[in-house]
């Protein structure tokens, strides 16, 4: 019984970097079906598997690490934002106690739009530090499917 793993790199429809595939492919014996044969077989086959398995998660890892990185930023911008809106909602009070006429109604009008846009650009950027976006589940898949090929071979 022979197990053959290969790690590949893979396109994803978007050529997103960092995409790795890999593939298990479990052989019949050809000489040695002794059980001894098989235990020496697994016990060479079953480290490679498992550095396959690390690099998969490793890149996997990677790109969760810059998804989380255009969290921030987003989060970061969205911050910036709201503070320029909060500074013009503070002009609109001073424009409002000093005149009652018209400046003062449309900086106000201008900043609650800029603190809306703001508000939307930090739940936006809050949506990518959900914990789904940041799990292997390749690596997760990949390791189950390897545990059940083992399981399947053995005796």
């Amino acid at each position: 019984m022979t197990l053959e793993t290969r790690t590949t790199p893979s396109g994803t429809p978007l050529g997103q970097p960092g995409q790795v595939r890999v593939e298990t492919t479990v052989h019949a014996p050809e000489g040695d079906v002794s059980v001894i044969g098989l235990l020496r077989q697994l016990t060479h086959e079953v480290p490679a598997l498992f550095s396959k398995e690390l690099a998969l998660a490793k890149a996997e890892m990677e790109h969760n690490i810059t998804t989380l990185k255009a969290g921030v930023a987003a989060v970061a911008g969205g911050a910036i934002v709201l503070l320029a809106g909060f500074i013009v909602l503070l002009m609109a009070a001073v424009y409002g106690l000093s005149t009652v006429l018209q400046p003062w109604a449309a900086a106000l009008i201008v900043g609650g739009i800029v603190v809306v846009i703001g508000f939307v650009m930090v739940q936006a950027g809050k949506k990518q530090f959900e914990a789904s976006n940041l799990r292997p589940d390749r690596t997760l898949n990949a390791l189950d499917k390897d545990q059940q090929t083992l399981r399947s071979k053995m005796p």
